[in-house]
């Protein structure tokens, strides 16, 4: 088991009605003014929004507000965040929704507090000293980002999607009532199921690090994400699977399924610039597309561990004789779950016109033009992510 330091201080208030204490949450810590910071609308549909803003005035709690998010959210609504916060005074972001409009939030706390553009940050060319605190009411079970240290924002301009870690950003607390994704669809269900399963998996099929405990955990993260995400499917008010669904996500990116470990989230690299070049595409399909691909490329590196991942995640049979088959078992196990739940797993499959033209510059702009490679079991750079993205086709 490799060093490792584990810090997750997000305070989590979880299950039923746990939202509409959202008012006196706020004004335990003090805070006196709010951003109150959401998507495009679905909020006020499902009649949350005015759930919140009740708990708000009834907690006298001053708040202004902005809509918008969406996903992969954009660093144009970021900045204009920013100033928001800014010219208000504003002491707290509250982002209600899933990963766009936290990760949103989270950039715009981040940017606010710290006299320089966002996007620095998200580029790793500056540093952050501080950040607004940050709360969320969450809507969807899919990125963690509720209690995890990363935010992912796409420049629109330069169609560059970026992620970036912060504990300066890591939320407070989070408000997590599974209630609140019974409306969800079962499309974007789908794709929380497999960024879930990514969080986990890519932490898990890693070369560096033998930590038994962690695998157990990831493990049973993993199984109980394929179980729930099923009955969730099955029947959208299963209030146990949707909770499962929702606490294996917070569970697969605060940093506790990685553990002792020394891993890379090659698949999600990838994938950042498919959707960061083409918007529609959903980040859970994108991902349903890349794995697979990167799995099929990558086994070969370390067939003992794919072979552990396909015995015990999907409960393949062991073949001694030749465990390559067992490795490609897994494999072909976890793309036909993917399939099952409705999920792509080509790249016509997501409905977008990919040319060679443009899988040279998603790889090119994958390695920052040439700056950098991505760390794995081999050293990923053009040539190599050109091979994947040509095997998600």
């Amino acid at each position: 088991m490799l060093n490792f330091e584990f810090y997750c201080p997000t305070r989590v208030f979880f299950g039923r009605d746990q939202h509409k204490r959202v008012g006196e949450i706020i004004k335990s810590y003090g805070f006196k003014k709010v951003l109150l910071h959401y998507g495009e609308g679905s909020i006020k549909k499902t009649g949350l929004y005015d759930e919140v803003v009740k708990a708000l005035n009834d907690a006298g709690i001053d708040f202004v507000e902005l809509g918008g998010a969406r996903p992969n959210p954009v660093l144009g609504l970021v900045r204009k965040g920013i100033e928001i916060c800014r010219k208000e005074n504003v002491d707290l972001v509250l982002a209600v929704g899933g990963g766009s409009a936290i990760d949103s939030g989270k950039a715009i706390a981040v940017g606010a507090a710290n006299d320089c553009d966002p996007w620095l940050f998200f580029m790793k060319k500056r540093e952050p000293e501080r950040a607004l605190p940050v709360g969320t009411i969450l809507t969807l079970a899919a990125t963690g980002s509720e209690t995890s240290a990363s935010a992912v924002i796409t420049n629109e301009e330069l169609k560059l999607k970026r992620g970036y870690n912060s504990d300066f950003h890591r939320p407070l607390f989070s408000i997590l009532n599974p209630e609140l994704t019974y409306t969800v669809s079962p499309y974007q269900t789908a794709c929380g199921i497999v960024d879930i399963i990514m969080h986990t998996a890519e932490r898990y099929l890693t070369q560096k690090g033998e930590a038994e405990v962690t695998d157990r955990i990831a493990e049973a993260v993993l199984k109980s994400t394929i179980n729930a995400g099923r009955k969730a499917l099955k029947n959208p008010r299963d209030y146990k699977a949707r909770a499962t669904l929702m606490w294996a996500g917070s569970i697969s990116h605060n940093g506790l399924t990685g553990l002792g470990r020394d891993f890379f989230m090659v698949s999600h690299q990838i994938e950042h610039e498919i959707s960061g070049m083409f918007e529609e595409v959903a980040h859970g399909a994108g991902l349903a597309v890349v794995f697979p691909a990167w799995m099929k490329y990558a086994y070969k590196y370390n067939i003992p561990r794919f072979c552990q991942y396909a015995v015990r995640v999907w409960n393949c049979e062991m073949d001694y004789a030749n465990p390559e088959n067992t490795a490609i078992a897994g494999i072909e196990a976890t793309e036909k779950f993917f399939r099952e739940i409705g999920m792509p797993t080509t790249m016509k499959e997501l409905n977008i016109n990919v040319t060679d033209e443009n899988i040279e510059e998603m790889a090119e702009k994958c390695t920052n033009y040439g700056e950098r490679t991505l760390p794995g079991y081999i050293e990923y750079g053009k040539k190599e992510i050109i091979d994947i993205l040509k095997l998600c086709m």
